[in-house]
């Protein structure tokens, strides 16, 4: 008799088969939310490599996505940890504490000696993706780094940065910003390590100490080499702290067979139970679901939409690019160095656009700039009369390129907006890890919101998810047309959205109608969630769309069709350069600043091309004016009239000036106290100038009146 035990996860199914006591087949493999599809496969290979036969053998399963499949094959369910316990108990018999990580969940179990036996504490995270698989697998794709390079990356020896370990999305956040101060990829991810293990001990161990012998689980532990050693590092220094003797390269063990643990235990639990218990069905039921059940399913909780009027009304192309003449005149670049893209226009004395150019973001906003003005430079704009730069990136590079102007990127995007409609109400630009929303009155901005937090109403969101299932960004709508129903996804915080869709892979929704179903809910985060406008109709008629989210069709009709239900008389328009138009407004602003009469500060083709920089960020870097102590990294960046900072604790020569980032504050930006004194000083003489009203009222209200006699 064949035991099977099945463990189906929320990102990889892996199953064992037992005979006599003994493996003799396992198997590990991504599913791409194609659950039942997988496991399909899984009994089609065990059927014919190991001859496991229905009405005879047994199949045990556990795991997020077994509940329903359960049902199909006639096997028996096994809680997660039940199995994993069953397993530790039976292999290691020594161990006390066991960390067990996975795609999207994670666990921890205390194993504490009692009378004869040992008594479990288990302690559980699965609403949040911070900490797991998922968490470190998301940011390297964001830092384009492939599963072998990842797998062999290191935590010893390498400087370490602050990365929120308590949600995904903000430690996603905190690497965006490491990578645009220069920090290297290596230290990133090491930072990454530490964030997963700082999460696990500070959040799942509950006050318990992890005492030798430790077991670690789970694909990541097992795969990622820095994270055993983010492991050792820590278990070992809290075990000095307590006087627990014990070498952390021996108390710490993670087996070859860590990410089968589950199946295992299914298999233990399994030899224990009556002979009849779990006896396999076959797979003619799951094939039925797969080929029918699920999709009557789905027809109960979706409906199909006809596209044909939206498609004819907005798949239109933008206005054309001037042919890329010589200019007559100086021309106007405008750069938007964003969270995900890095975008660059030229713009014509008149306001016409002669070249756009929109590429991802490498990471380094330094070789961002590089790559866009090689681009510029090759196409011919030898002469540019003034530059002017917008989005996260704007203040970093402004002396670095010598740029006339650093937008503020809602000025940037109104700009641009008003440029092509000019009786605009409202602009919505969604980008890569943010949203706008501005609200206008007679042609100037009235109020706006802004969400720079969370990241479920944005495009690093649905880029996410379409690299979580192979699919180019490209084609995210192409994909999400397909899809004839759609499930139900939550509004709100993309860390619970992110477990709902789990939710609805595990009862057979497939990745485009997944995306779909994301893309609808978009709009409800993006005005409700982030927005916080209850009452669309009183903010205006005419809305325009931009950022580069809206370049994604099936987020624009989501979002004409909320728009509509709100405000049915509403124009919605797209801006005919979505992805660019922060870059348009920031070209436009330095047309109107030429027009002063005013000489740019452009550096040159050549000086830009040539830049060189080093950026440090040590414990000389660490910012000490206030209990904070922002690890700020310093570039240093080699230039012509650089004055250099020969005083500092990270001394730089003439002929380089510094940058810094990865300041909380505007005193962040200061290094010596002599600095500090003169923006003091500078302070008090600008609030000298313009005294506070509310503090002249309370000084003066209740002062004694001098009487002259």
């Amino acid at each position: 008799m064949l035991i099977v035990g099945l463990d189906v996860g929320s990102t990889t199914v892996k199953a064992a088969v037992s005979e006599n006591g003994e493996v003799r087949w396992k198997n590990y493999q991504r599913h791409s939310t194609k659950q039942a599809e997988m496991v399909l496969e899984f009994l089609g290979r065990m059927e014919a490599e190991c001859g496991l036969a229905a009405e005879r053998d047994r199949i045990f399963l556990t795991g997020s996505g077994a509940g329903m499949l359960t049902q199909l094959l006639g096997g028996k369910m096994v809680q997660e940890v039940v199995a994993v316990s069953a397993a530790v108990e039976k292999l290691h018999p020594q161990v006390n504490f066991v960390s067990e990580i996975g795609g999207e969940d994670m666990k921890t179990l205390f194993f504490t000696a009692c009378g004869d036996g040992k008594t479990k504490q288990v302690y559980m995270q699965s609403a949040c993706s911070g900490g797991t698989g998922t968490f470190i697998e998301k940011t390297a794709r964001k830092l384009r780094i492939g599963p072998e390079r990842l797998a062999g990356m290191s935590y010893s020896g390498l400087s370490l940065h602050k990365i929120s370990s308590k949600c995904g999305i903000f430690a996603e956040a905190d690497a965006n910003t490491l990578v645009k101060a220069g920090v290297p990829v290596e230290e990133i991810i090491a930072s990454l390590y530490e964030a997963v293990v700082y999460q696990n001990l500070a959040t799942l161990t509950k006050g318990n100490t992890p005492t030798p012998q430790v077991l670690l689980l789970g694909g990541p532990n097992l795969f990622f080499n820095g994270l055993q050693q983010a492991w050792r590092h820590h278990l070992g220094k809290l075990w000095r702290e307590r006087r627990i003797d014990a070498d952390p390269a021996e108390a710490i063990q993670v087996p070859t067979e860590a990410v089968y643990y589950a199946c295992l235990g299914c298999i233990e639990i399994a030899a224990g139970e009556a002979p009849a218990a779990g006896l396999y069905a076959g797979t003619q039921k799951l094939k039925w679901w797969i080929e029918q059940g699920q999709w009557e399913a789905k027809s109960k909780e979706g409906d199909a939409e006809d596209l044909e009027r939206f498609t004819r009304d907005y798949a239109a192309r933008a206005p054309q690019v001037c042919p890329p003449v010589e200019p007559a005149q100086p021309a106007l670049v405008g750069c938007d160095f964003g969270s995900t893209t890095a975008k660059a226009v030229v713009l014509g004395q008149r306001g016409e656009l002669l070249a756009s150019i929109y590429v991802p973001s490498h990471g380094n906003p330094i070789e961002d700039a590089k790559a866009l003005f090689r681009e510029l430079r090759g196409r011919g704009f030898a002469d540019i009369g003034a530059l002017a730069l917008t989005g996260y990136g704007k203040d970093l590079l402004k002396d670095i390129l010598g740029a006339d102007l650093a937008i503020v990127e809602t000025v940037a995007h109104a700009t641009a907006a008003l440029h092509f409609f000019p009786d605009s109400d409202v602009i919505c630009d969604v980008g890569g890890t943010d949203v706008k929303i501005m609200i206008l009155r007679q042609g100037t901005v009235a109020d706006f919101r802004l969400n720079s937090q969370c990241s479920s109403g944005n495009g690093a969101f649905l880029q996410g998810v379409a690299e979580r299932y192979d699919v180019p960004l490209e084609q995210y709508a192409e994909q999400a047309f397909r899809a004839k129903a759609i499930p139900a996804l939550a509004m709100g915080c993309g860390v619970f959205l992110q477990s709902d869709i789990v939710n609805q892979q595990r009862k057979g929704w497939s990745s485009e109608e997944i995306m779909a179903s994301l893309a609808a809910v978009l709009p409800l985060n993006v005005w409700v969630y982030a927005g916080q406008l209850q009452n669309l109709a009183a903010a205006g008629r005419k809305f325009v769309l931009q950022g580069g989210t809206h370049r994604n069709l099936a987020v624009v009709k989501a979002q004409v069709d909320f728009i509509r239900a709100k405000v049915p008389d509403a124009e919605i328009v797209v801006h005919p350069y979505p992805g660019e138009a922060g870059a348009i407004g920031a070209a436009l602003c330095a047309g109107d600043w030429l027009k002063s009469g005013a000489t740019t500060r452009f550096r040159g083709y050549d000086v830009i091309e040539s830049l060189e920089y080093t950026s440090t960020t040590n414990e000389h870097t660490t910012c000490k004016w206030c209990p904070v102590d922002c690890k700020r990294t310093f570039i240093d960046v080699c230039l012509p009239d650089g004055k250099g900072r020969p005083w500092s604790k990270v001394p730089v020569a003439a002929g380089w000036e510094r940058v810094i980032s990865g300041n909380s504050c505007p005193k962040g930006l200061l290094e010596d106290v002599n600095e500090m004194l003169v923006v003091k000083k500078n302070l008090e003489a600008v609030k000298d100038a313009h005294p506070n009203t509310a503090d002249v009222v309370r000084a003066t209200a209740f002062r004694r009146a001098t009487h002259v006699c």
